[in-house]
């Protein structure tokens, strides 16, 4: 008998008999004794295929060697099925999932290597079909996405507020050269926020500016926003998220509810970093064209940094909804830093900047 030796059963692959043997795990392979006929011979461990892979909990293993074609050996007993598992890992559960997944690994990689390159050119196939959607439709599901994104929200409606507002946008709009209009609406909301949604159309909150130390700030926001407009993040986005069948069968005239559900959709975004780069340079350069100190977007920016930094985090970026999906606020800061300095005048004068602050003080439910 073989010592540290196991019970096992080995057949012959040809008939249904079965004899006795004492098996043995070496170094190489497995020591095999067999009775009734005596015989001694080894498997080595790289010939083994196994029934069925072996697991933690394993108790038993079925066993074939291309060194005996057709015969078989069932080994009972947990000791031997783990002490095989840690000699010949390629008899593993764990093994074995990765025999199975590899193929969809590789086909992931290339996969990503083909956007990668269309990344490194520069080309966005969702970019150009969004580009592609008529600005109705646009126009239409940035409607649909303000009513979701703030479906139980007042919309703020004083008439001072909104006219300096609109001069605010206008002056920057007019930096984006092609005629390039945008839509600012302002709902009564404490959150520290703005959103922009298709049809270059923006949502800004009561407590983006209130918190706001000056009208420069807000601009610096508002033309971030407009980045995102200017190179149809919302639009790519909400194709994106749901696929281009969808989005032509919204273009074909999508039903009501449809629209509201993707506005929902599109509000739980988050842009990427590379869009949110993107969005930051337009921002910088809308100011800059504007003539509106890019100092006003650094200070909102060293606010922000202050919220992560304070000693409830957690609680400030879950209440900031900004910092989930924007890139490191320093890293942020730090590009606005390096920007050469221009002349510049205030985004608005100071009637104008207490007039926008006012924005709020009459509101009315959105029809």
């Amino acid at each position: 008998m073989l010592s540290n030796s196991h019970f096992a059963r080995l057949g012959d692959g040809r008939t249904a008999a079965a004899r006795n043997a004492q098996v043995r795990l070496d170094l190489s392979g497995i020591e095999i004794s067999a009775e009734d006929p005596i015989e001694r011979f080894r498997w080595p461990y790289d010939t083994l295929r196994a029934g069925e892979p072996i697991r933690p909990l394993s108790v038993d293993v079925l066993l074939s060697s291309t060194a005996t074609p057709g015969a078989t050996l069932f080994v009972p007993g947990a000791e031997f099925a783990s002490g095989l598992a840690s000699r010949a890992a390629h008899l593993t559960a764990k093994a074995e999932r990765w025999r199975h997944a590899r193929p969809w690994i590789v086909g992931a990689g290339a996969i990503a290597a083909f956007f990668a390159f269309l990344s490194v050119s520069g080309w966005s196939p969702i970019r150009t079909i969004a580009s592609l959607l008529p600005q109705s439709w646009r126009d239409r599901l940035g409607t649909a996405t303000i009513q979701s994104i703030a479906e139980d929200k007042k919309r703020c409606t004083d008439e001072a507020g909104l006219a300096a507002l609109e001069k605010l946008t206008a002056r920057l709009a007019a930096s984006a050269g092609n005629r390039t209009s945008f839509k600012v609406v302002v709902v009564d909301w404490s959150l520290m926020n703005a959103f922009a949604v298709p049809g270059n159309q923006i949502v800004m909150t009561k407590g983006l500016v209130e918190k706001a130390d000056s009208a420069d700030e807000v601009a610096g926001v508002l033309a971030h926003e407009m980045g995102h407009g200017i190179e149809m993040h919302p639009e790519t986005g909400i194709i994106r998220a749901v696929g281009l069948a969808a989005a032509v069968e919204l273009m074909l005239g999508g039903t009501g509810g449809t629209l509201a559900n993707l506005g929902l959709v599109l509000a739980q975004l988050g842009y990427t970093r590379v869009a949110e780069r993107e969005a930051d340079l337009h921002a910088l350069e809308l100011l800059k064209k504007s003539g509106i100190s890019q100092q006003g977007l650094l200070n909102f920016f060293k606010r922000v940094q202050k919220i992560e930094g304070g000693d409830e985090v957690t609680k400030a970026i879950k209440s900031f909804d900004m910092l989930r999906t924007h890139p490191p606020t320093e890293e942020r800061a730090e590009l606005i830093r390096r920007q050469p300095s221009y002349p510049s005048t205030p985004a608005l004068d100071p009637a104008g900047w207490e007039a926008l602050k006012g924005v709020c003080k009459k509101t009315e439910t959105a029809q």
